[in-house]
């Protein structure tokens, strides 16, 4: 592998086309520069040179040779300042995986956020059912994980991001469907499209409960992994649906959501593990303003 030092000293003698201005500007005397050009281009394999009385040319390899070492040093320094810029964070990748009504609140103002302020930072987004956000974020497949509440893995931390209540989603042909505020117990008789529990136990669960505290069990029309699959239940199947009110932002034809008397909330958290020393990490907390609740 050739040192970057010839290459400096040889593009240095292809602009001056002359030992003595090329020493000069190189800071040396004429005889060293003179031997490094004859040990590179010993170790190239082909004068890189033809010398005059007065001048020196580049020989046809000599001018192949220069283009590739030009690059070869614009890369170089390239990659000097790019390993500083991510050493700084200004620079890389943040991973950040989510639960999918998330994408309708946090997400994209985070993504604005980080983009103004640190343009050269790659956010990659990864939708992932809530239950193995955890799991995904323990492994080190993301930086960042918005998820519901739910329980954290040794060495992982959080911070609570959103606060929202939850709302009805019901076909559009509902006979309830012009009412502006519903009453949960005015559903009772509907079959629920609920998230399943291995996807999405927290919010299973608040459906669930808050169904129950008001004198009846729902009736479980389908379980489905995925916040958009409901949805699409709500008006193809026929059901009702209770969701984070963010998921409002996801305007379908076929499905209306109304305000729901007595809403349970359901709060947003970011997660992160406390050893990863990914240098993007600082800027995101700054960028997108962090609160500090816990």
């Amino acid at each position: 592998m050739l040192d970057i030092k010839p290459l400096r000293h040889f593009i240095a003698l292809a602009e001056a086309k002359n030992f003595h201005r090329a020493a000069e500007r190189l800071h040396l005397s004429q005889p060293p520069l003179s031997r490094r050009i004859a040990a590179l281009e010993r170790e190239v394999g082909t004068p890189l040179f033809e010398r005059g009385s007065r001048q020196v040319t580049l020989t046809p390899a000599g001018e192949v040779f220069q283009r590739e070492a030009v690059a070869i040093l614009e890369a170089v320094a390239r990659a000097g300042a790019l390993a500083r810029a991510t050493a700084a964070g200004s620079s890389g990748l943040l991973r950040i995986g989510f639960t999918m009504c998330a994408a309708y609140s946090v997400v994209p103002r985070w993504v604005r956020a980080m983009r103004a302020a640190w343009p050269q930072v790659r956010v990659e987004l990864k939708e992932i059912v809530s239950d193995e956000l955890p799991a995904r974020l323990a492994g080190g497949e993301i930086d960042l994980t918005v998820m519901f509440d739910q329980g954290l893995r040794p060495g992982q931390a959080r911070r609570r991001v959103l606060s929202e209540p939850m709302c009805v989603a019901l076909p559009r042909n509902h006979p309830r469907a012009r009412a502006r505020q519903l009453r949960i117990d005015e559903l009772k008789d509907d079959p629920f499209a609920l998230t399943a529990r291995d996807a999405g136990s927290r919010l299973h669960a608040e459906v669930m409960d808050f169904c129950r505290r008001h004198g009846f069990e729902p009736k479980v029309g389908v379980e489905v992994r995925l916040q958009q699959t409901m949805l699409s239940l709500v008006d193809d199947a026929h059901c009702v649906a209770l969701v984070p009110d963010s998921m409002r932002r996801l305007a379908m034809p076929g499905v209306v959501f109304k305000r729901l008397r007595d809403a349970p909330s359901v709060d947003l958290y970011l997660a992160w593990n406390e050893a990863n020393r990914n240098p993007c990490l600082p800027g995101f907390f700054s960028a997108c303003a962090i609160p500090d609740d816990v």
